[in-house]
């Protein structure tokens, strides 16, 4: 398995077409997954997530918190789980002021985050949300897509909306004193049991 750095075109088609969400975020580090048979498999998309407050929550600076916010793979890759250690290594090779990456599973997805499980990530409990999801093109589409419309405020009258959900939230250390005072009140891992519609 190997990873390269990915151009905006290898970007949008893995998160079109390899992506639950099929949108595609604000990205920062993008790298290629590519098998032992050297087919590309996809992307792992670093960036600065939705909330402009991340880095202020861990009481770090911007810049030293990142969000995996995209692990769009086709299923040809060998490891999901290696692939995210590679991109980690590589993320923190390009960027060593990175002290912190966040990711969450979506339990709406019936995701647990099996792959952070798997490479030893800390899991904090279920994130806090009071955003809305709006229904767009057919598709539950995040409040900040539709405020990027001209005509939002029109689209928000007439579109169905749900309250986003609550997803499980996961990080990664890269400095050993963060790791150390996270390690301290990290959660159990979630299980099937607590996926809930």
């Amino acid at each position: 398995m190997k990873l390269t750095k990915a151009n905006s075109k290898a970007i949008k088609y893995a998160c079109k077409n390899f992506h639950y969400s099929q949108s595609v975020p604000t990205v920062q580090y993008a790298y290629n997954v590519y098998n032992d048979k050297d087919e590309w498999c996809g992307v792992i998309l670093f960036g600065g997530g939705a909330n402009n407050n991340l880095a202020k929550s861990f009481n770090l600076r911007n810049g030293e918190v990142l969000e995996l916010e995209r692990v769009a793979l086709n299923g040809k890759q060998e490891q999901t789980s290696k692939a995210v250690s590679i991109a980690l290594r590589l993320l923190h090779k390009e960027n060593p002021i990175v002290k912190v990456v966040v990711s969450y599973a979506d339990h709406r997805q019936r995701h647990l985050g099996i792959i952070y499980q798997a490479t030893n990530w800390i899991y904090l409990g279920m994130s806090k949300t009071s955003d809305f999801q709006y229904y767009y093109n057919g598709k539950w589409t995040h409040e900040r897509t539709i405020n990027s419309k001209k005509n939002k405020e029109e689209l928000k009258q007439k579109l169905e909306k749900r309250q986003n959900s609550n997803k499980f939230k996961y990080i990664y250390c890269f400095d050993k004193n963060l790791k150390q005072k996270y390690e301290k009140i990290k959660k159990e891992y979630p299980k099937q049991d607590d996926i809930t519609e």
